[in-house]
């Protein structure tokens, strides 16, 4: 009787996931990589492959080899070993890839065969013609748990007649040299990647189950910190089906689904008898989901991940933990809103659409560039699905591939991802060794030559042979690429801060600026050349420095014969490196801004006597003058004084009498 119930059970469960396939049917996108033919010149071009969905794919690289056609076990069904081929490269030599052809055992087990023969990829022909599939990975059971798990290299199927093309030109003797390219295989549009992981709570299912728990906890840190430094946005996604209308009453679908029929889940045991059922595994995953959604809400989206992990460790079903109580548990010490997750949850009863599972029912089904989502695990990065191995470095891999060139964070290109391309001769680019300015710029994809940015100051140039500073400032930056010297203390530079990239060798210097500004003398004209001969050819001998010119006389530069300076009798010109300098004999002081020499004792005194002097006579003169204006304004203010008073009593005789008053008063009127 248990074992009827355990069929029927078994039964219902196939007709979900075909219920489910045929809703997903023809969306399924098969994720293609590049396939190089580099020589022999017969088949010399690119192909399309199909990516294997297991192994460890090279996203954002690539791999070249040598492929190699086994004349016995063509079909790689059986171990290399048994008849004593190994695929093992000799040093100095590419890697062989191995081609198989299709048919008799599981694509997989193919490429274990190979790998463990020395192959570094796996290349199987269809043996029909047909359009590319996809190489699946098996329901692990039996053999297959022994080695689908530890499959490392890539693999990838083409087609038929690819596949003949191929064989025959190995056949024939050539050497058959190809390139698996997965740069592509990824987009890669801008600085953020999103990408998004269908799971399953559920830790009983096998293999997968334990292989998605391992990948939690290994990926959680790396995970956390693109999460929190903005470079990605993950999402979390989980599988429902529905039971067909028919049988929501059915004791099965009531024991798998909630909402009336509406979400289910295979039952974990696939015994209805016994165990966890199917519905508990749904209100997991969508406990889940609403811890995302709270966690995001309160800006911290990574929090999922903490959860996730937590509740494997804390709550696994073998230990019969596998519950509310246990969730809640873990929800509160993350110091999330229980309640906000649980109004989030909604009523798992109601006879009406759960709005989260809803989504995630319409999110299945694929969009654009990306194909359904049917397996379970299932990553998808920029909307591409992922195949290959559910592994740490793996995954890393896929999602350092999605970044745009130059905005890859840095672990990405940490040494356990991939290689520094700049550490090795400055990967070929320019490089200003004074100071260790370099175009070099180390990418997932491989190094970039682009002239950099220091300090604020932009350089130009093609990146591998010069890069040059322009701008305000460049020419604090190793002088702005352009010569310099310093001499007794003097520093002399070609670089001028407002001209873009420009080199121009300062006053008394001859040269093209960049590399080289030679101090030289200049003869003013032709006829001094003869008198000052002997003088120049001397220091022609000492700099040997001459250029030719029409007439084949030397060209210099000598600021002392110009005559612009050091032109007063008792001065001495002396040229120097790049200018010249005035001194006066007999102990003297030059004064360059008089262009005179005076004596330094005399200078200080004349200057001082000569001020002191001058002052006091202006002194006196003011003085001079205020006292005869004010003896002037006295007398003239006493002289009138007295004339009034003398008038009241005796008039001048140049004065007529004092009128009457009747006159006096006419007069007034």
């Amino acid at each position: 009787m248990g074992c009827l119930k355990r069929s029927k059970g078994r039964v219902l469960v196939g007709i979900l996931l075909l219920i489910f396939s045929e809703i997903v049917v023809g969306r399924f996108v098969v994720e293609k990589n590049s396939l190089r033919v580099t020589s022999p010149e017969s088949i010399k071009g690119v192909h399309d492959s199909a990516i294997g969905n297991f192994g460890i794919p090279q996203y954002g690289g690539s791999l070249a080899g040598t492929a190699v056609y086994p004349k016995e076990n063509k079909k790689g069904c059986k171990s290399f070993d048994d008849f004593g081929i190994s695929f093992k490269s000799k040093a100095g030599a590419l890697p062989n890839f191995v081609l198989v052809d299709r048919g008799d055992c599981l694509f997989a087990l193919k490429v274990w065969n190979a790998q463990n023969a020395g192959a570094a990829a796996v290349l199987v022909a269809d043996n029909i013609d047909e359009p590319l599939i996809t190489m699946n990975s098996p329901e692990e059971a039996g053999a297959s748990t022994k080695y689908i798990s530890n499959i490392t290299i890539p693999s990838a199927l083409i087609n038929k007649s690819f596949g003949e093309s191929l064989k025959n030109a190995i056949s024939s003797g050539d050497m058959v040299n190809v390139n698996l390219d997965w740069r592509e295989a990824v987009p890669h549009p801008d600085d953020r990647v999103e990408y998004e992981l269908w799971t399953n709570s559920n830790d009983e299912c096998g293999v997968k189950c334990d292989m998605m728990i391992e990948f939690v906890k290994d990926f959680k840190g790396v995970a956390q910190v693109l999460e929190k430094g903005g470079y990605t946005k993950f999402t979390p996604h989980y599988i429902t089906w529905f039971c067909p209308q028919a049988f929501t009453i059915s004791r099965q679908c009531k024991s798998q689904c909630i909402n009336h029929g509406r979400y289910c889940a295979p039952d974990p045991e696939q015994d209805f008898s016994s165990g966890y059922e199917g519905k508990d595994v749904v209100l997991e995953n969508l406990r889940q989901l609403c811890v995302f959604r709270v966690a995001n809400e309160t800006l911290k989206p990574w929090l999922w991940w903490n959860y996730v992990n937590d509740f494997q460790i804390r709550c696994p079903m073998k230990d019969k933990k596998y519950n509310k109580e246990c969730a809640d548990s873990v929800i509160r010490s993350l110091g999330l809103d229980l309640k906000n997750v649980e109004k989030c949850i909604g009523d798992t009863d109601a006879d009406s659409d759960n709005p989260v599972l809803k989504e995630e029912q319409d999110a299945q089904v694929g969009k654009g560039s990306r194909g359904d989502v049917t397996i379970l695990p299932t990553l998808v990065v920029n909307d591409r699905q992922y195949r290959g191995k559910l592994e740490k470095g793996a995954v890393l891999k896929a999602l350092c591939s999605g970044f745009e060139e130059t905005t890859e964070p840095s672990v990405c290109l940490s040494g356990e991802v991939e290689i520094n391309e700049c550490l090795d001769d400055n990967g070929g680019c320019w490089q200003d060794k004074t100071s260790n300015f370099t175009a070099c710029k180390d990418t997932f994809r491989g190094r970039v030559c682009e002239c950099p940015i220091v300090n604020g100051v932009q350089f130009k140039g093609d990146g591998y042979n010069s890069c040059v500073a322009s701008g305000p400032g460049r020419c604090k930056l190793s002088n702005g690429g352009c010569w310099h010297e310093n001499r007794n203390g003097i520093t002399f530079s070609a670089c001028v801060d407002d001209e873009d990239g420009k080199c121009t060798c300062p006053p008394g210097f001859k040269g093209d600026g960049g590399k080289s500004c030679e101090d030289v003398l200049r003869l003013i004209s032709s006829h001094q050349f003869k008198k000052q001969e002997e003088i120049i050819g001397t220091f022609c001998l000492l700099h040997q420095e001459c250029d030719v010119v029409t007439g084949g006389r030397p060209n210099y530069i000598d600021e002392c014969m110009e005559k612009k300076a050091c032109q007063c009798p008792e001065c001495n010109c002396k040229n120097t490196w790049g200018s010249y300098e005035c001194t006066c004999s007999n102990d003297l002081l030059y004064m360059r801004d008089h262009d005179t020499c005076i004596s330094k004792r005399a200078a200080g005194e004349k200057f001082s006597w000569v001020a002191v002097w001058f002052i006091l006579i202006a002194l006196g003169i003011a003085a001079g003058g205020a006292y005869l204006v004010y003896r002037y304004r006295w007398r003239s203010y006493m002289d009138s004084e007295v004339r009034a008073i003398m008038a009241q009593y005796m008039p001048l005789d140049s004065q007529h009498e004092v009128p009457s008053q009747q006159n006096e008063g006419h007069a007034w009127k």
